[in-house]
This record gives structure tokens, sequence and C-alpha cells, in this order.
């Protein structure tokens, strides 16, 4: 499929868990073809934590197009000719033939100068069901044991998912436990409406597991890569007001 979706979000760092969905990417790789937009998310983060436009982006209700990858993602993908780019590579759990918005669906393009991620838009198949990766967020802030339990996870294991409705942080969120019960971390703030509905419409029909863990050697927002899977019975994924286009 050569037409691919990719949300930009941007993190409130007065708030360190406070995120925002900010615009949609939307490529027709063939073409190709990459056009951004603004979405609600931004005239929320506005008003709520001052989130500066983009400066490639000066205006909210226009729409961009461009024949390459905007600088602000393709500067977000690390080049093929770096020494570590295989390594790169392997801790995503890519080849080296994934295209760069393959990469950015997974690595979410953090970088340790800005305030920025992004991520791929969630498919939500003709049964209802979905699949979808992220690395686990906020896991720097529990506890020490959890910390350790996190340096013996193993590829394949699987974990408990369970809504939070009282996080202190941010209120509602899904967090992640390890089959003997230690809670290692977050979904991102960004995936937990549409995760909790998943939640809510097939309580018995969700799960997750780890796809890779890697050493501590690696970015620190990329240590654990978790899959969810589950399933929607009305629910649109990301049709909420923060993901619509200011320009339709």
């Amino acid at each position: 499929m050569s037409e691919r979706t990719l949300f930009l979000a941007w993190q409130d760092t007065e708030r360190p868990r406070g995120w925002f969905p900010v615009g949609q990417l939307d490529a027709d790789i063939e073409r190709p073809l990459y056009r951004f937009r603004y979405t609600g998310g931004a005239e929320q983060a506005q008003s709520e934590a001052g989130f500066p436009l983009l400066l490639e982006f000066p205006e909210p209700r226009k729409e961009y197009e461009s024949a390459e990858l905007f600088p602000i993602f393709k500067n977000r993908v690390r080049s093929k000719s770096r020494p570590d780019f295989v390594e790169y590579m392997h801790n995503l759990g890519l080849d080296e033939t994934a295209d760069p918005m393959q990469i950015l669906s997974v690595s979410g393009g953090r970088r340790v100068t800005d305030a920025y991620e992004v991520f791929p838009k969630i498919e939500k198949r003709e049964d209802g069901s979905f699949t979808c990766r992220f690395f686990l967020h906020g896991w720097r802030y529990v506890n020490s044991q959890a910390h350790e339990r996190i340096g013996s996870l193993r590829q394949g294991d699987k974990l408990h998912i369970t809504l939070e409705l009282t996080n202190p942080a941010t209120g509602l969120a899904v967090q992640m436990q390890t089959e003997d019960y230690h809670m290692i971390g977050w979904a991102p703030r960004y995936l937990v409406h549409d995760l909790a509905m998943a939640m809510a419409d097939f309580p018995t029909n969700y799960e997750a597991h780890v796809v890779r863990v890697n050493p501590d050697t690696a970015p620190i927002n990329h240590r654990v890569l978790i899959e969810m899977s589950g399933r929607w019975d009305k629910h649109e994924p990301m049709s909420s007001d923060d993901f619509k286009p200011l320009v339709p």
C-alpha cells in the first residue's frame, strides 16, 4: 500500500506526560506526494499550553504539499550512511529496505532537542480488529523493582493491560504490567482514548506482548517495543476532534 498516514504529537514540557496530536502527514509513496495539515489538537494545545506553530507550517488552516518529505520529518530519519544505521534498524525491528514513513511509524522520530513525536494511524480492519506497535512510555518513572524487571523482559513476553482512571498526571491512562504484576510503564498518551475504547468494547479480546527489548545503549525512548491487538465495535479510531484536520 503506497498511501500512509502519520500523526505528529507535541509534548507540553511543563507537563511531561501531556501530549497533543497536532498534525497529520499523508503520503503517497509511489507518486511521491506528501501533505501536511494541522489537526484540532493543535488548537487545543495552543489554548491550553501555548503550542507554537512550526516555522515551516506557519498558517494553521493551510494545506502544505511537497514532492519530498518535509524537513521536520526527514530530519528524524537516521541516514543510511551512518555507521550505526544497521543496529538502529535492528532496534526498531525493521530491515534495511524500510522507507522513511515505515521508519517513522516505529521509531517515533523522537529527538532530545525538541518535544515532538510521530506515530502511525491505527487501521481498523473489516472485522473491527487492529494491531499497533509503540515504545513503552513513562518507564523512567516506575520503581527500581520494575526497572530490574524491564531488564529481564524477553521477546514474546505477554503483558497485562490495565485501564487507569485516576492517573495523577493524565487522568485516564493505559498501564502495562508484566505477568508477575510489575507495573513497567504506559501506552503513549495520544493513543489512550482509542485503546480504552477497545478495552471497553471487548473486555476479553485484547492483548499485548513484548516485540523487542533494546540494550541500555539504545535511545532512552526506544527501550521496550510493544505490540497490542484488540477489536472495536462501532468505534472509529482516531476520529475525535483532536485528530481531525483543520483543513478538510
